[in-house]
């Protein structure tokens, strides 16, 4: 027994043979659709891997640097610390070092006597809270960073403690001119 073999007439649809410009275009679109879902994802995670590695390279950097840098700290340190220089500041520099058990953040800065006024009230205290003669920064603390306070100068200190895991500061001030007073501030954070 022998099956009829189907028989395709025009109206079915025969499939024409594809000409070769088509063909080339056909091949192009797909080329450039393969190069497109390769070639974006793959330029994305290089251009990300070239920042994350800058990124490391700058946190590197400011973490091997020894002693004040010539900068203001981010605001985010600024923050965390609970140290609000003030706008206008000039000679401002910052050291920050971190264990397992604390975190200081050292900073200096000059400003004027408004400021230093503003600075204080927002840090929790006043310029009536600054004792005459005191030096409340630590010599350790002072060794570290290189600060000097065994000069001529005219030093007040106050502290301001705070409950954990709140910030305590240790601000120590150079009132030798009053309309410029320098401001040197001890941070600790203790987790």
């Amino acid at each position: 027994m022998t099956v009829p073999s189907p028989t395709t007439s025009p109206e079915q649809g025969t499939k024409m043979p594809e000409d070769r410009r088509h063909m080339i275009r056909r091949r192009w679109l797909t080329a450039i659709i393969i190069v497109l879902l390769v070639g974006i994802p793959a330029g994305y995670l290089a251009i990300s891997a070239g920042q994350s590695r800058d990124s490391g390279r700058d946190k590197e950097r400011e973490s091997s640097a020894t002693g004040l840098s010539d900068n203001w700290p981010s605001l985010m340190k600024r923050r965390v610390f609970e140290v609000p220089i003030p706008t206008g500041s000039t000679d401002v520099a910052y050291y920050e070092t971190s264990n397992w058990k604390t975190s200081r953040l050292y900073v200096q800065f000059t400003t004027s006597a408004g400021r230093l006024d503003a600075f204080l009230n927002e840090i929790g205290s006043s310029r009536a809270a600054l004792d005459p003669g005191e030096v409340t920064v630590g010599e350790r603390d002072a060794d570290i960073v290189g600060w000097d306070f065994s000069g001529d100068q005219v030093w007040s200190g106050t502290s301001v403690h705070r409950d954990k895991p709140r910030p305590s500061e240790d601000i120590t001030v150079d009132l030798s001119d009053p309309a410029a007073p320098k401001v040197y501030v001890v941070s600790t954070t203790t987790p």
